[in-house]
């Protein structure tokens, strides 16, 4: 406050006044100020070079003007604001964080798990950077001591005041609930430990967030994704296990602990109570009910997106309307951050896509047929110039159009008793949509010339062995598909997309202008974050964790 006093001095009206404060009430610094309505939270994760996100807190009488202004000042830092419209203690991430960092200790404390099975779930089985006790010595044990002193969400465990008075404070001092004196421990796979006991309480703080009008379920896992670097927001966890479960287990632990965090909020009974309990309800904090696509459908589970031409009927064939919905997935799929992979199949066992559905269309005028060819070049593009990696699950024919859709895809699995060929010749057509610019270039001008102009229909074995395809048995087919989905989801993103353009596009220039455009694409490559994460985790003998950044 003294700060703010002197600097109020010499500043002029306009100027907005910021803290990057984690524990300060941004409404009791603003009142001190003579600006209240220009005083704002800039909460910044460290190391702040690194991490995406910046909780941008409004105080009561911060004005929605000043928050405005910070929102596109964080943005055109090139960080993630995430709105905090209430200033509650913690704000989004440590009010969440810090209760499911204390009560892991309090577990361990209690002898209901060592601390290597408490990290160990949510290591090996959730897939978090760590779990909470070393996350806890990462952070720093006089950190969470003070914290959670002052905000009293949870009560201090002994065993962790007994830390802060040993000045065994994790990480930093070498010593706190491990010895980090050679590194970062090694925690082995264990099971036995109840991971509802930390997440069902994560889950009650974001219902409480929600209730509170703090901020809604997307911002609120969007600033825990970014903030801790969960791979999973905490609202979606509590979709997938189930909200009914997680209420079970919060009324279950607040009969044993009586804590007022943990008892059930009103949001999580009512949704509960009206049988919106998650994904597998098809709503809960989210809305999982059906697509509005009617000619396509997307899933998307563990950074892979899958899309599925849905028109069996018509052998998966392509009308205009199904491309427009094949375009509007891809611009939304290519823009969203928890999608890193991209595979195009077909539904049903007996078709990929057959081609352009012929039936959909009555008017073969030159016009007409000018756009039909224009529309599906435009799609195709913008598949080749997708920024993730796409796979062609070839699981049954792939005719004319559909073997085209394929060829524009980065990859291409052929399912044994599949077909593929360029057909078009056959009814005196050519191929419209790229197949005469794509096929020479994956199997030579020879062999184009010969599929082409004698209408061939290749089975997988036959692609598999001039390169067009990977030919897989069909028991081993969805296996494979994924397995090469889940490898690329693993890969750094930025390094894929640069790589993929540099080879897609570099082909089509002379040799001394390819490898110029090589040259600038790593460049890009080497002015990322995964670099450094890369490198070490090759040093660390440790598997990388890259975050397209």
């Amino acid at each position: 406050k003294g700060l703010f006093a002197e600097v109020q001095k010499y500043a002029k009206k306009e100027c907005i006044f910021a803290s990057n404060t984690s524990g300060l009430s941004i409404t009791e610094l603003g009142n001190s100020t003579d600006r209240p309505e220009k005083f704002v939270g800039l909460h910044f994760f460290n190391p702040p070079v690194v991490m995406q996100l910046v909780e941008v807190v409004k105080g009561e009488k911060t004005s929605d003007e000043t928050v405005n202004k910070c929102v596109e000042f964080v943005k055109s830092i090139g960080k993630t604001p995430v709105v905090v419209r209430k200033d509650v203690a913690g704000f989004i991430v440590n009010r969440i964080l810090v209760p499911y960092l204390t009560l892991a200790i309090e577990d361990m404390e209690k002898g209901v798990a060592k601390k290597e099975e408490i990290d160990s779930v949510f290591l090996y089985k959730y897939n978090f950077p760590m779990g909470p006790v070393e996350l806890a010595d990462f952070v720093g044990l006089d950190v969470l001591n003070f914290i959670g002193s002052q905000w009293g969400l949870v009560p201090t465990p002994k065993i962790l005041k007994e830390k802060f008075e040993k000045k065994e404070l994790g990480a930093k001092t070498g010593k706190g609930f491990y010895d980090w004196s050679a590194g970062r421990p090694k925690i082995p796979k264990l099971e036995g430990y109840d991971e509802l006991r930390l997440i069902a309480p994560m889950v009650n703080i974001a219902a409480e967030l929600i209730e509170l009008g703090v901020a809604e379920a997307k911002e609120i896992d969007i600033a825990m994704k970014l903030g801790t670097n969960m791979p999973k927001g905490v609202c979606e966890l509590g979709d997938e296990i189930g909200l009914d479960k997680i209420l079970a287990k919060l009324e279950e632990l607040y009969k044993e602990k009586g804590y007022e965090i943990l008892k059930p909020r009103e949001l999580l009974k009512k949704m509960v109570s009206e049988g919106t309990t998650g994904v597998k309800a098809g709503k809960g904090f989210y809305d999982y009910g059906k697509s509005s696509y009617k000619n396509i459908t997307v899933e998307k589970k563990d950074r892979i997106a899958k899309l599925t031409i849905n028109r069996p009927q018509r052998l998966n064939a392509l009308d205009m309307d199904t491309l427009e919905e094949i375009s509007s997935a891809l611009k939304e799929l290519e823009v969203d951050p928890e999608v890193r992979v991209l595979v195009i199949t077909g539904s049903g066992d007996k078709a990929f896509s057959a081609g352009f559905d012929l039936q959909s269309n009555a008017d073969f005028t030159r016009p007409r047929m000018l756009w039909i060819t224009h529309k599906g070049n435009e799609v195709f593009s913008q598949i080749e110039k997708f920024p993730k990696p796409v796979i062609a699950a070839i699981n049954g024919y792939a005719f004319g159009g559909g073997c085209e859709l394929a060829l524009a895809c980065d990859f291409r699995i052929m399912k044994r008793g599949a077909k593929i060929g360029l057909t078009e010749v056959a009814l005196g057509l050519i191929p419209g949509w790229g197949g005469t610019q794509r096929l020479p270039k994956i199997v030579g001008v020879a062999k184009a010339k010969e599929m082409i102009m004698l209408a061939k229909r290749l089975d997988a074995d036959e692609a598999e062995k001039i390169g067009l395809a990977k030919a897989v048995d069909v028991d081993k087919f969805e296996k494979e598909v994924m397995e090469l989905a889940k490898q690329l989801s693993e890969m750094p993103p930025v390094s894929l997309r640069v790589v993929k353009y540099a080879i897609n596009f570099g082909s089509d220039l002379p040799t001394e202008i390819g490898k110029f455009l090589e040259e600038l694409a790593f460049g890009v490559a080497t002015s990322t974050q995964d670099i450094v994460e890369g490198i070490t985790a090759f040093f660390e003998k440790r598997k990388p964790d890259f975050k397209g950044i």
